[in-house]
């Protein structure tokens, strides 16, 4: 019974530390997203939280970037898309 029980705390120790490296790694999404500026194109030089949503709408229809600014740019779009911009004013006050 004791051999199962350390079973089941090391499994939750582990879950619990995949939880926490994906909370991290959420928050680290939102805060490039008010720290990185598009690197290129009409709106080179711009937070990618400020892009325009018909501009990440035609990324969109197109295809993103490879790489992270892509997955950027696409978090950005589904962000835009269910209107929640005000979860980012937070992070872009204190950048």
């Amino acid at each position: 019974m004791l051999f199962v029980f350390e079973h089941i705390l090391i499994a939750l120790r582990y879950n619990l530390t995949r939880l926490m490296d994906l909370h991290e790694l959420n928050r680290n999404i939102l805060l490039d997203l008010v720290k990185t500026k598009m690197p290129f194109g009409k709106y080179k030089g711009t937070l990618l939280c400020d892009l325009p949503e018909y501009y990440l709408v035609w990324f969109h229809q197109k295809g993103f970037p490879q790489g992270k600014l892509g997955v950027l740019m696409a978090t950005m779009y589904e962000i835009k898309l269910n209107g929640l911009e005000d979860l980012l004013k937070p992070l872009k006050k204190q950048s």
